[in-house]
């Protein structure tokens, strides 16, 4: 079955950096565009990267432009957060997913990794 194992998150201060990264099993990983979600306290879960199955292009939501870099490596069927300038709105669980199965309703959630920033 899909599993997703999200690592990398932790506590860093305002205007710092992480890499998260998720290793994928269970998929054609290199058929499946990749995305970067987030969820904070009371707050529901975002979209704030995705990319392509290739890794040829990628978008990202306004809050993180900029900051936020996502990149994958199909060979070892991983996908990689780099967060830049963090800020604590950012903190929350971030986690990976295909974003067609989480359109669907039908994307079974990892763990996620905690991601706090604060000072």
């Amino acid at each position: 079955q899909v599993q997703f194992v999200e690592s990398g998150g932790g506590l860093v201060q305002p205007g710092g950096s992480m890499r998260l990264s998720c290793a994928a099993s269970g998929i054609a990983f290199n058929s499946y565009h990749m995305g970067w979600y987030r969820q904070a306290p009371g707050k529901q879960r975002e979209l704030v990267a995705k990319i392509t199955s290739g890794g040829s292009s990628s978008d990202y939501a306004d809050s993180v432009k900029g900051r936020f870099t996502i990149s994958r490596d199909n060979a070892k069927n991983t996908v990689y957060l780099q967060m830049n300038s963090l800020k604590p709105e950012d903190t929350a669980v971030y986690y990976c997913n295909m974003p067609r199965r989480v359109s669907q309703g039908s994307a079974a959630w990892g763990q996620g990794t905690q991601v706090t920033v604060s000072s």
